[in-house]
């Protein structure tokens, strides 16, 4: 049956949660929890956990006085819980009320879930169940209100313990409903705890199979639980730590498993296969670690400490176990920690460990040959490229950094005079389209020749050494950018905690002006600096103070920077579009096509996709399908890939939908190949920042999928929001039919609105160009 959403005006804290750039669903489960059920609610979260090691959503403790030991207790289970006080004196007023009885008085105060404002999707979980098999189908629910059917009641009433609540159901609209019902005593308080509940849904709520809230009850005669039990409840008064009942032996033994003690719990959780969330491999591993002195343990937490760009974290705790040399995989991690905080020497030591082993050899060549390359020593990086290639011969990393050091010839460069130097990120061949083109686009909006006659090339990536600050200082200016520059885990270093890897000292002596041009502040939402976050904001505080010139790509960044900042230093961040936006305005002879090519270009991007998709990859491919079945019948459709991984919604479509899509894989193109392509497409949809900001800069419309902040920011600088659509947007498909209808039914139009919008960064573009010739003349400004 579905149910008819509940009609609701937004208040504005709702209008504006955390999440309101991209749209990302926020998910957390709830039970409400008191003294004499605690042993079941920590049953629970140990068998959630053991269940879906690869899930941790936020989860809401609703109690009515919990002691201060058993908040303790419940904290060192779950790493993302939250406590909320029920007011029991709201429930007094309910004409049933009838306090000194635990089931009432839970099935009253669980009706204080839909009064949690934070979250998108909420699943309540009794403290008398435990979790046994995957969740991922209730986690993946958009849509209403969804429940088991009572087993022994009909199918008109909804079962107790688990409801999957969305956001319009978490409303005060609905709540008022629930308190309306509740003070005129109209329902029937059941012994399934949820007569409030039956009697304002009157069967109005989507029906889940009786594997997520199967009774105990069921179980009658000592039967075994069904292998396909995902959730397990123990209804009725006799509970499994209070003795148990007769005649469910079967049945409490499963709950059994997961009365355990930390000791236990923590080895049972790191012994589970397949992948598990940081969060709680963080942990649960980090105190077994340190009990144990396990390295295999240790190694596998640091890992998790490096995915999510914690990295002193990794390398304290790796490094704090005693590790056998003949271990190479825990050598060959703490090595990448270790370079990932600039203590190259002894990352050299542990890799060169791990390099002794056959199975390791490969990846720990490959981070030697970085470090290498880091410290400008190309022919030692080649070496090293070269061993890992004899090693493994499809070794990616290795061949790339051997072609990058083997075959580049230095540039030609002019008289030092005459240079600027320039701060960048280099892109390998077949590295992001997006990012092979920047350096070239900054360097145009400082005049038109971009080649080595005018720049002095410095990779970001390099240690800034004392041999790169004489080069720098013997030229005419520093440029800094484009890009987003200010994130942690990209070429991670201890230096300066963002991709330039520069330490305080040689900043400080940087003798000639300062121009950071167009950077951005590039962290996901739920991505953070970890222990380096105080080494990135001395960095990026040094850097501002010694800037002539400091220019953000858009004001979203322009925010968050500042907020890093002293107030002193607020009035020196100021607005500099990223040039690729202006491309048109900087392509010296630049001449928009006469006709364009009936097309419309996607853009898919998988880097981070934990932080851009949630639980809803599978709603993005199915509603995407949708959209490019009805654009299909407008133009053609072409995937267009910025890097390798781009490809996959391709692979994906015609796997999952059967739809085949032409892949262009602009990841091998030169700069004017990308600019050619995106300027004769009619439209292009664009998840990755620069798929959106590089076909907008050569005069093509564009339709933004957003699943990062940045993506936001842009649409909002160009006072177009509406060219935006949330890649978790419930209506996805439809949505983006909609609006690529109307720029391509009106394409004259669209093209104009790019050309004003466009116009308007220009005019911006070239007052900060008036004052950067000021600043290389040497006027302060």
């Amino acid at each position: 049956m579905t149910t008819t959403p509940p009609a609701e005006t937004p208040t504005p804290a709702q209008a504006a949660p955390a999440n309101a750039l991209t749209g990302k669903r926020r998910v957390a489960f709830a039970s409400f929890v008191d003294e004499n059920y605690l042993p079941g609610f920590l049953a629970l979260l140990r068998s959630l956990a053991l269940s879906n090691p690869g899930v941790c959503e936020d989860f809401v403790v609703l109690h009515d006085g919990l002691r201060p030991a058993s908040v303790a207790r419940i904290r060192e289970l779950h790493p993302r819980v939250g406590f909320r006080r029920v007011d029991a004196a709201h429930y007094d007023t309910y004409a049933k009320g009838d306090q000194d009885n635990y089931l009432v008085r839970k099935a009253y105060f669980i009706l204080d879930v839909f009064r949690v404002r934070d979250y998108d999707t909420v699943i309540t979980l009794d403290t008398d169940m435990v979790v046994l098999g995957s969740l991922d189908e209730l986690l993946r629910l958009r849509e209403g209100l969804a429940a088991v059917p009572q087993f022994f009641y009909g199918q008109h009433k909804l079962n107790s313990g688990l409801l999957v609540i969305q956001r319009e159901y978490l409303s005060d609209a609905f709540c008022a409903r629930i308190d309306a019902v509740g003070r005129s005593g109209d329902y029937e308080l059941d012994k399934h705890d949820q007569g409030i509940l039956n009697a304002v849904l009157d069967g109005d709520f989507v029906q889940l199979d009786s594997r997520y809230n199967y009774v105990k009850r069921r179980l009658s005669g000592d039967l075994p639980v069904p292998d396909t039990t995902a959730i397990l409840h123990f209804t009725g008064r006799h509970k499994p730590w209070q003795g148990g009942e007769a005649g469910y032996g079967q049945a409490e033994e499963r709950w059994r498993e997961s009365e355990l003690s930390d000791a236990e719990f923590h080895a049972a959780y790191l012994a589970l296969p397949g992948a598990k969330h940081h969060d709680l491999l963080v942990h649960y591993g980090t105190p077994h670690v340190r009990r144990t002195a396990d390295p295999d343990s240790a190694r596998r937490v640091a890992t998790a400490h490096i995915v999510a760009g914690e990295y002193q974290e990794a390398a304290e705790l790796l490094g704090s176990v005693p590790i056998p040399v003949d271990e190479a995989w825990p050598h060959e991690v703490l090595g990448h920690a270790l370079m990932s905080v600039s203590r190259y020497e002894e990352a050299r030591a542990q890799l060169l460990l791990a390099a002794a082993a056959p199975n390791r050899a490969a990846t720990a060549f490959s981070r030697l040959a970085q470090i290498a390359w880091i410290h400008g020593d190309d022919t030692g990086a080649a070496r090293y490229a070269l061993e890992g290639l004899g090693v493994d011969p499809t070794h990616r990393a290795n061949r790339l950094m051997y072609k990058r050091t083997g075959e580049a010839a230095a540039p030609d460069e002019g008289p030092a005079a005459d240079q600027l130097a320039h701060v960048a990120f280099y892109m390998d061949r077949q590295g992001n389209a997006g990012d092979k083109l920047l350096p070239e686009s900054v360097r145009l909006a400082f005049g038109r020749d971009p080649g080595p006659a005018r720049w002095h090339s410095v990779h970001a990536h390099r240690l800034f050494d004392e041999a790169a600050l004489e080069r720098v200082n013997a030229r005419r200016g520093l440029v800094i950018g484009g890009g987003g520059l200010f994130i942690p885990d990209t070429a991670p270093n201890g230096n300066s905690g963002w991709q330039w890897n520069v330490p305080d000292e040689l900043l400080e002596r940087i003798d000639v002006p300062v121009m950071v041009y167009a950077v951005g502040f590039n962290a996901f939402d739920g991505q953070a600096y970890g222990h380096g976050r105080d080494r990135f904001l001395s960095s990026l505080r040094k850097l501002v103070e010694r800037s002539a010139f400091f220019g953000l790509r858009n004001h979203g960044s322009i925010r968050k920077v500042r907020e890093l900042l002293p107030a002193s230093l607020h009035d020196k961040v100021r607005f500099q579009p990223c040039p690729t936006t202006v491309t048109r305005h900087l392509v010296d002879g630049w001449t928009d096509p006469v006709r364009r090519e009936d097309t419309v270009l996607i853009n898919a991007a998988y880097d981070r996709s934990g932080l851009r998709f949630g639980h809803d990859y599978g709603h993005f491919l199915a509603e995407m399908a949708t959209a490019v079945k009805g654009l299909g019948e407008h133009a053609g459709v072409k995937c267009v890939a910025h890097s390798l991984d781009d490809e996959r919604i391709a692979f994906d479509l015609r796997r999952e939908h059967g739809i085949a899509l032409p892949v262009i894989p602009m990841y091998d193109f030169g700069n004017d190949e990308i600019r050619d392509t995106y300027a004769r497409t009619r439209l292009v949809i664009g998840m990755r920042g620069h798929a959106g900001m590089i076909p907008f800069g050569c005069g093509t419309p564009v339709i933004s999928l957003i699943s990062h902040p940045k993506m936001a920011y842009f649409l909002a600088d160009i006072e177009r929001p509406e060219w935006g659509v949330s890649v978790h947007d419930r209506h996805l498909g439809a949505r983006l039919l909609e609006r690529a209808a109307g720029l391509l039914d009106d394409h004259g139009a669209a093209v104009a609105d790019v050309h004003g919008r466009q116009r308007e960064l220009w005019k911006v573009t070239e007052a900060n160009a008036a004052d950067l010739q000021l600043i290389q003349a040497g006027v302060r400004v």
